[in-house]
């Protein structure tokens, strides 16, 4: 079959709390047999808090393979088998201490495509109520507020790096242009 690729053998190599690295084998469309090496994520869920006032909830986090402070969108791993609406209304309440009234979702993406088999999904939250934070006991990070355009403006300037917050941010702008 072209463009397609069979598992010959699979090898668990480290099965940590996030991921699970495997050592594969694989047969091309040629016959030949390639190493692979593949991380398995039970993948995730990012939201764009959206008030009524045209800003969204960001949130700054140290994130620690790059050493640095990054603005994302509230966001969390699922854990296997999670519903990703529901991990995302938790995430919200979690990280951001709201609650919303519509919950659209945006869609999905592959963050990693060569090795890598997380998925993250992304919603829009609107008709937001706020009460208390429930971060994880080893999860810290501050929640600001941005205008929306300026936030679309720090997506297109270089100023959010995460591709989750890029991409559900600018989906969240030709959704809301798409409704004007």
């Amino acid at each position: 079959m072209h463009l397609k690729e069979d598992t010959v053998s699979s090898e668990l190599i480290f099965d940590g709390k996030v991921v699970k690295l495997y050592k594969d084998k694989a047969e091309l469309e040629d016959g030949s047999i390639v190493s692979r090496e593949l991380i398995k994520h039970p993948g995730g869920v990012c939201v764009v808090p959206l008030d009524d006032e045209g800003n969204v909830y960001m949130v700054k986090q140290f994130r620690y393979p790059f050493q640095t402070q990054l603005i994302e969108i509230p966001a969390g791993k699922l854990e296997y088998g999670e519903d990703h609406r529901q991990c995302g209304l938790r995430e919200l309440k979690e990280e951001a201490g709201a609650e919303c009234g519509k919950f659209t979702y945006l869609g999905k993406l592959y963050p990693t495509v060569a090795y890598d088999s997380e998925v993250i999904h992304m919603y829009l939250a609107q008709d937001l109520s706020f009460g208390e934070q429930h971060l994880d006991d080893d999860e810290f990070l501050d929640v600001f507020k941005v205008p929306f355009d300026k936030a679309v403006e720090m997506v297109m300037n270089g100023e959010i790096l995460d591709s989750k917050t890029q991409l559900a941010i600018l989906k969240t702008k030709l959704l809301l242009d798409k409704e004007k």
